[in-house]
């Protein structure tokens, strides 16, 4: 393949030419992993977002629109975005662990079998309204609430647009909010 400019590669591996995907690659990684790396700060998730970024672009090449752009442009969007939902898929399984240590080790004392009643009594609660909510909406929220996982990777779990994924995360929160109304405190009332 003689040179060809970004464009006629990305056409090219829309009909799976690999060896357009290898040339954009070759063209491209090292500007793509520098991204990843700065955000990140990791080598192997930096590498493990470049290489899906490229997968990516990849599947979705036929979905490139000439109009909106430069090919490369598209490229550092993907990933970008991919590189944000890992940094925020690490961010919140730390404040998981770190929430979990801290429920493991309290205030240092044991807890109370009153202590154990009121937690047993909330999860109950919770899980009875979780329970309650359609399974396109309870599915979601269990995946980012209890895996960790970020909106762009239920999305891609579940098989679903990213849109249609955020938009019943925010239906089951409204009708969670509704249940436990006056539960968590009125509006505005807590303080820094």
């Amino acid at each position: 393949m003689e040179a060809m400019d970004d464009r006629a590669l990305l056409r090219a591996v829309a009909t799976h030419d690999k060896e357009a995907l290898r040339q954009l690659y070759t063209r491209h990684s090292g500007v793509l992993f520098a991204l990843a790396f700065k955000i990140l700060s990791d080598r192997a998730e930096a590498e493990d977002v470049l290489q899906d970024a490229f997968i990516q672009i990849w599947k979705t090449a036929a979905s490139y629109d000439d109009g909106r752009g430069k090919p490369l442009g598209w490229f550092i969007m993907l990933t970008r975005s991919r590189a944000i939902d890992r940094l925020r898929s690490r961010n919140t399984r730390a404040r998981l662990s770190e929430s979990v240590a801290n429920d493991v080790s309290g205030s240092g004392r044991a807890a109370t079998p009153a202590d154990e009643a009121v937690a047993s009594e909330a999860q109950r609660g919770v899980r009875s309204a979780l329970n309650a909510l359609p399974v396109e909406q309870r599915t979601p929220i269990e995946m980012a609430y209890f895996g960790g996982l970020t909106q762009f990777e239920i999305a891609q779990k579940l098989s679903q647009p990213l849109g249609t994924v955020k938009t019943r995360m925010r239906a089951g929160m409204m009708r969670l909010r509704e249940q436990f109304g006056g539960a968590a405190g009125g509006k505005g009332e807590h303080t820094p």
